[in-house]
């Protein structure tokens, strides 16, 4: 095994800045090698070329992948000006997430020869090692700082060195061969029996700040603050030994054990048994990274996500105790009455991890943590928990797609890392989300609670339409122009007056932030929108407060986009408000009885606008307002030219929509305000804008 201890990831907030400097050089130089000492359990240039997976590259790819990321990251930050080979910068960009378990791609590339790679290789640490020492460094090293690409750059290398492992675990033996430098453990005996550890109610507070002594990546930064209940958790990881219960008992083929997904994997796989199982004979033997050695009992089991879920499944019926998986914060529970602290700089970790011990597993039994053992290390540990961003989260914008591509609800967090979890993925801190039926070195640990596992929401929305409408209704405002929706609820209220304001409709309320307004005056609003999509935004907002999208830059770039009602004052109400998908021109009975109706921007958008408006005031309570807006933009495919109600000529003169307005409303209403310009401002994409005029009238009803 390595003789050394493994460089840790530097501290950014203090030191001498040269010494730093030196210390950051040593730590690429020996990541930069480490890498490459890997790849050296390969046999053959074959090994290099063959995939060791169809859903992922060959293994060329990954050595040079790595070498390409230094200098695009470099280029974006404008600490390098030129590419060192334009060509392998373009076959080495982009990865493969393998997004479906059936996702294989038959894509033929041209790949550059193992030669041409490592020269290539050379040519990448030379020019990294030059900015190293060149580039003038102040401290603290933050992701504003131009050093903080430079780190992304290594600890981006230390997570692949993680995977590449995987994928030449994965790899057809004949094309890897044991090394001296990565000797798995010698050690096996009797499995424990595994038994529930009880853990007492308590707190989880994070507050990851950008200012804090160590590199992170985007998701781990933010506020989350969770009350997490008692429960009972494994004292031990689920062993090989505990797992074979499972297996023998028909786990593979009893479908009631499996999820949705989980069972599609299992069907299209043929799965009979963990991935690194081999059945020899009457006898089991496990894949290791570089042999196959008699089946080590007492070693974690490592398997995807699904067929975790299955066990617990078993096990819950089995024992009838409620048998889940953790959650991410039960697993901070776990750490924080386990007495761990962070991974000693000159010293071996307590733990199987940053490879200070083995180059595999080794038994459960080893590291106790408290009550516990392997809290951390010897195999990631999968959670119930989809990742989803903290409060406050950000991009960072030299690497915008790291975490964003899942947040879908479909990658879910593995934490405590495994015995080659190096730099950032050995800390506490560390967030790393694989798709469930991902292989990494990961087992597992269950918990019995009668609280069920909290799912976090975390999509952003991408849909061009819903996202201008998410930017429109609760984004920036744009060339001093106040919002939109903002402004019509202020019209709103200072038209009310005195009046009564119990409730309130905002009818064609799309994304909501009208409703919310309108929540500052009135005692309940009610949102209205013939689009379950955009009222999907609105309920978000009043169920968690936050709204996450994207918006088009230029191309295929976009921009990431949080908005919180609390930012925007409007948290407050959020108990006062309620949304429900209608349709404006035949709403159901009980919409009724309101003090002020408002229709923004929708009876161009109407089938049939003079149906709405004729029956609107059998909606409102007398003396009630109505406030209509609409830049009066009739088009055939909203609406057909005969429901028009203006916007053409009537015998020989212009009838415009103003007029058709009074002449259908005139029977029970008084127009009190109006008409008045309202203007806003759309944002389609970074550059381009629309603007527009929205005319406003207010309406009592008096009849």
């Amino acid at each position: 095994m390595l003789r050394n201890l493994i460089n840790r990831t530097p501290k950014l907030n203090n030191g001498d800045p040269e010494q730093k400097r030196q210390e950051i050089r040593e730590y690429f130089h020996s990541t930069f090698d480490l890498y490459e000492k890997l790849f050296e359990v390969l046999t053959s240039d074959e090994a290099y070329y063959k995939k060791a997976t169809p859903l992922r590259h060959p293994l060329i790819f990954y050595l040079g992948h790595t070498a390409t990321f230094f200098i695009n990251k470099l280029l974006l930050a404008g600490l390098v000006k030129d590419r060192v080979n334009p060509e392998f910068e373009s076959i080495f960009a982009v990865g493969v997430d393998e997004m479906s378990w059936d996702d294989l791609s038959e894509t033929r590339y041209e790949w550059p020869t193992v030669h041409q790679v490592m020269t290539y290789r050379n040519a990448i640490r030379q020019t990294v090692d030059t900015v190293i020492q060149t580039t003038p460094l102040t401290l603290p090293i933050n992701w504003e700082n131009p050093w903080w690409p430079i780190i992304m750059g290594i600890e981006h290398e230390r997570i692949h060195l993680e995977t590449s492992s995987v994928l030449i675990r994965q790899h057809a033996l004949q094309f890897v061969e044991p090394h001296s430098l990565w000797e798995a453990c010698q050690k096996s005996g009797t499995a424990p029996e595994n038994n529930l550890v009880h853990i007492p109610e308590g707190i989880v507070h994070l507050d990851n700040q950008k200012s804090d002594a160590f590199y992170g990546w985007d998701n781990e930064y933010g506020l989350h603050t969770a009350e997490i209940p008692d429960f009972q958790v494994s004292r031990y990881l689920v062993s090989n030994q505990e797992f074979l219960d499972f297996v023998e008992a028909k786990g593979y083929t009893n479908d009631a054990f499996w999820e949705e997904e989980g069972l599609s994997w299992k069907n299209y796989t043929h799965a009979a048994h963990p991935t690194f199982w081999i059945a020899y004979g009457h006898e089991w033997q496990l894949r290791l990274m570089t042999e196959v050695v008699a089946m080590p009992w007492d070693w974690p089991v490592e398997v995807n996500y699904h067929e975790a879920k299955a066990f617990c499944n078993w096990k819950k019926q089995q024992t009838g105790h409620p048998v889940r998986l953790p959650t991410e914060d039960e697993w901070y529970r776990l750490y924080d009455i386990s007495g761990l602290n962070a991974i000693p700089a000159d010293q071996k970790a307590t733990a199987n991890i940053h490879l200070d011990r083995y180059a595999s597993s080794c038994p459960i039994t080893e590291f106790s943590h408290g009550e516990l053992y392997d809290v951390v290390g010897n195999v990631w540990q999968w959670t119930e928990t989809p990742i989803y961003p903290f409060e406050g989260f950000e991009v960072h914008p030299l690497y915008d797609d790291f975490t964003t591509p899942t947040f879908d609800g479909r990658h879910n967090i593995m934490k405590g890392g495994s015995w080659i979890s190096c730099g950032n993925e050995s800390q506490y801190s560390a967030r790393y989300a694989f798709r469930r039926h991902f292989f990494q070195h990961a087992g597992f640990r269950y918990v019995v609670s009668e609280t069920p596992a909290t799912v976090n929401t975390s999509h952003y929305e991408t849909d061009k339409l819903l996202s201008e409408y998410a930017e429109f209704h609760y984004g920036d405002e744009y060339f001093g122009i106040q919002n939109f929706s903002e402004a019509l609820a202020h019209l709103a209220i200072q038209a009310m007056g005195n009046k009564p304001a119990r409730t309130a409709l905002d009818l064609g309320c799309a994304a909501g932030r009208a409703t919310f307004e309108l929540a500052k005056h009135f005692d309940q609003v009610t949102g209205i929108d013939f689009s379950a999509r955009f009222i999907g935004m609105g309920v978000k907002l009043a169920e968690q407060g936050v709204l996450r999208y994207t918006l088009a830059d230029e191309g295929e770039l976009v921009s990431y986009k949080e908005r919180k009602l609390v930012d925007l004052g409007l948290n407050e109400v959020r108990n006062k408000v309620t949304f429900f998908q209608g349709d404006a021109c035949n709403l159901k009975p009980q919409f009724t009885g309101y003090d002020l109706i408002l229709a923004a921007n929708l009876i161009d958008r109407l089938y049939s606008p003079s149906k709405f408006l004729s029956a609107v005031h059998e909606r409102l309570n007398m003396g009630g307002i109505l406030l209509l807006t609409s830049p009066y933009t009739w088009l055939e495919e909203h609406t057909k030219k005969e429901q028009w109600i203006g916007g053409f000529k009537k015998d020989g003169e212009n009838f415009s929509t103003l007029d058709g307005l009074k002449a259908i409303l005139g029977k029970h209403f008084h127009l009190v305000q109006g008409p008045l310009a309202v203007p806003f401002v759309i944002r389609e994409t970074k550059r381009k804008f629309q603007h527009t005029l929205s005319e406003a009238t207010i309406w009592e009803r008096i009849a």
